[in-house]
């Protein structure tokens, strides 16, 4: 229930702080004086879009803030602590900023929140009726969604539609393959014969840098083995080896050390560059023994180099791509014969229309019994809006299936007796549409499990006795709701369990909107005034004090 509500600066309003009482509340002014603006603030705090325009005059921001007792509403909990948005325990605080920039900014019990979640937030707490919500009623979709939300099907209309788009998405897929069938076939033989082909090839990215190394090693043979000999006489095995000097240094040096220990020096430095030479000239010769000139295993390797070369180029890749365009071209075959087959892709598709099928049929038996509970009474609330032989009526024509189930669902009327129902728009007047609406509306609203309800000015259009049913309507909803209605009909507002009254002034050169909570006395003469107008006689307050029942 909506308990608290705060506006700052928002169009005309510069300060207001209002607090709301269950039960049935009415809203009253003159033309202007702006009524609708609680509605549209609220609106706004609860996720509608917002502009710059909303800043009222030479103010830096519009500001909302909206306190909801959040107690019987435990789906509400629930989600505030699964989007961690949670706040004190039975308390929901919804707020809303819009600079004169028009930036915004959302919170939920003081935490930043997004747009969405602020409606979502809003789902549960306030269902709004719009003055013109007559008017969407007469759209297909409108329909449908009412009715679903009467027969309580939400989840189910929701499971249904993923249902269909799941079978819709394997028959595409089925289509798709039957259609291209020849084009997959010509496909799966050109894969067929160059996975063979890779796959003889027998290539593996490892075996392009062995190769590639032996390949060198074998085209510099001769030239690895010259230089290793030549290394080998200079080292140990030549006239003037440099080994053998190195030795004979060390030799004469050792033997005058003994008259000279500064020659030690020298000698450590020397004799393990004797043992390096030594070490190397071993090397050398172990290498020559292994070093072979082999034309034939040379041919071999230019070879495969040849072909894996050419092969690279034909698929115009790199070498070391080969590999992995194997695996691709052997998972798209894999792929194509699955497709080709068929058989599992035939089995999914049948059983997920029969999925489907089955969803929409609980659907559509939920529908059948919402359409004629729903239907009589409407029809009851019609003829008690002095429409006394309305008849009301929703028709489910069977379709062949679409996401929102197996019919269309379209609302029939039948002003007068005798007469067919037929489509709601091409029948009703503009007064009886706003009364079938509101008929509608007020029996919709509750099986709703949103405790605030509002209606701005959905009384537009009728008047008179009727007018009296209408406010009796609300004031029975409002025994049950938190009702909010922003009416021009004194008979409507006579029936409010609370009365407040719009009005503007002027405060330092701007016109500003205020709302007053009436007395008994204040709330004989708001009504009073609706009677008559302008001017309020003795006459229109007596009206007015036996319509409260003062």
């Amino acid at each position: 229930m909506l308990q608290h509500l705060n506006i700052r600066d928002f169009v005309i309003v510069d300060h207001l702080e209002l607090e709301f009482q269950p039960g049935f509340t009415v809203l009253t002014g003159e033309t202007g004086a702006g009524k609708s603006i609680l509605i549209d603030a609220l609106s706004l705090v609860l996720g509608e879009r917002a502009d710059a325009g909303v800043v009222r005059a030479n103010a830096a921001r519009a500001e909302i803030e909206a306190e909801f007792d959040s107690r019987a509403l435990p789906q509400l909990e629930s989600w505030l602590d699964q989007n961690d948005l949670g706040g004190d325990p039975g308390v929901c605080l919804m707020r809303r900023v819009v600079d004169a920039g028009g930036r915004s900014r959302g919170f939920i019990n003081g935490r930043s929140a997004t747009l969405q979640q602020l409606r979502e937030a809003g789902e549960f707490l306030v269902d709004i009726h719009g003055q013109h919500a007559h008017q969407s009623m007469l759209k297909t979709a409108a329909q449908r969604e009412l009715l679903d939300a009467y027969a309580g099907q939400g989840r189910q209309v929701k499971e249904t539609a993923a249902a269909w788009r799941e079978w819709q998405a394997l028959r595409r897929a089925r289509l798709e393959r039957e259609k291209n069938a020849a084009v997959y076939a010509e496909e799966m033989e050109r894969l067929e014969w160059q996975v063979k082909e890779l796959a003889t090839l027998a290539f593996a990215a490892l075996e392009w840098d062995e190769l590639q190394a032996e390949h060198g090693r074998l085209s510099n043979a001769a030239s690895l083995m010259e230089g290793a000999q030549f290394g080998l006489e200079v080292i140990s095995e030549g006239d003037m080896a440099c080994l053998a000097q190195a030795n004979s240094v060390i030799a004469r040096l050792n033997n005058l050390v003994e008259y000279d220990a500064g020659l030690r020096e020298v000698l450590d430095l020397l004799e393990p560059a004797g043992v390096q030479l030594s070490e190397a000239a071993y090397s050398l010769r172990h290498y020559l023994q292994r070093l072979d000139l082999d034309p034939e295993r040379l041919a071999q390797c230019e070879q495969r180099l040849g072909i894996i070369h050419d092969t690279a180029r034909k698929y115009r890749v790199s070498p070391e791509q080969l590999p992995e365009l194997l695996a691709e071209k052997t998972a798209r075959l894999n792929e194509l014969g699955s497709f080709g087959a068929g058989g599992d892709e035939t089995r999914h598709e049948a059983t997920a229309q029969s999925h489907y099928l089955d969803l929409a049929g609980k659907l559509s038996a939920a529908r059948q019994t919402a359409a004629q509970e729903l239907g009589e009474k409407v029809s009851a609330a019609m003829q008690s809006l002095s429409m006394a032989d309305g008849r009301f009526e929703i028709a489910l024509a069977a379709c062949d299936g679409s996401s929102h189930g197996l019919e269309e669902i379209e609302f029939l009327v039948s002003a007068h007796s005798g007469l067919p129902a037929r489509p709601l728009a091409k029948v009703a007047s503009g007064g009886e549409l706003s009364r079938i609406s509101l008929a509608i509306q007020v029996i919709t609203s509750k099986v709703s499990l949103v405790p605030t309800l509002i209606f701005d000015e959905v009384d537009v259009g009728i008047g008179g006795g009727v007018a009296e049913i209408v406010g009796q309507l609300l004031k029975k909803l409002g025994a049950e709701r938190q009702v909010l209605c922003v009416t021009h009909l004194p008979q409507v507002a006579a029936q409010g369990n609370h009365h407040w009254q719009v009005s503007k002034e002027s405060r330092d050169g701007s016109v500003v909107s205020r709302i007053q909570m009436l007395d008994r006395v204040l709330r004989i003469e708001e009504v009073a005034r609706m009677l008559g107008g302008v001017e309020v006689t003795d006459t229109t307050r007596k009206h007015a004090a036996e319509m409260l029942g003062i």
